[in-house]
């Protein structure tokens, strides 16, 4: 399928380039940015609630986290309702390299707003969201424990 492949390459190169820039420009992979972007949305979450959203596995989320919490990026709080999780937050450092890091995440879309017309982008919007809303209810691509 023509369409599928297509989508599989859009975001792989997609991806990349961000990647590439944000390594370039900040010093910090794309996945590292959309963690740090996450929890400057979202402050408080849990590693569990990462993973799920991510779609990837809790033991990948944590040593991610580990990771940014060695660079000074987040911190875990105990968690007042279960005192087996922490939960998560930007320090100022994380959330200053979230906020700058951002310009360079909307620097790379502004070339897919200039590759596709205002209807095809909204169109496009909306079969993603539909795609993405259907795989989430089935748990399509979500890691086994």
């Amino acid at each position: 399928m023509a369409f599928f492949s297509d989508l599989v390459r859009c975001e792989t190169r997609l991806y990349n380039a961000l990647n590439d820039q944000l390594r370039s420009r900040h010093g910090i992979t794309a996945s590292q940015f959309e963690f740090l972007r996450h929890l400057r949305d979202h402050p408080g979450a849990r590693v569990g609630d990462l993973a799920e959203f991510f779609a990837i596995g809790v033991g990948a989320t944590s040593k991610g986290m580990d990771r940014l919490e060695a660079r000074g990026w987040i911190r875990r709080i105990p968690n007042p309702a279960d005192r087996r999780s922490s939960l998560l937050e930007l320090t100022d450092t994380g959330t200053a390299l979230a906020n700058a890091a951002e310009t360079t995440f909307t620097a790379i879309s502004t070339l897919i707003q200039a590759t596709l017309t205002p209807e095809q982008l909204q169109a496009s919007a909306e079969a993603l969201q539909q795609l993405r809303t259907t795989l989430e209810h089935h748990k399509t691509g979500t890691p086994a424990g």
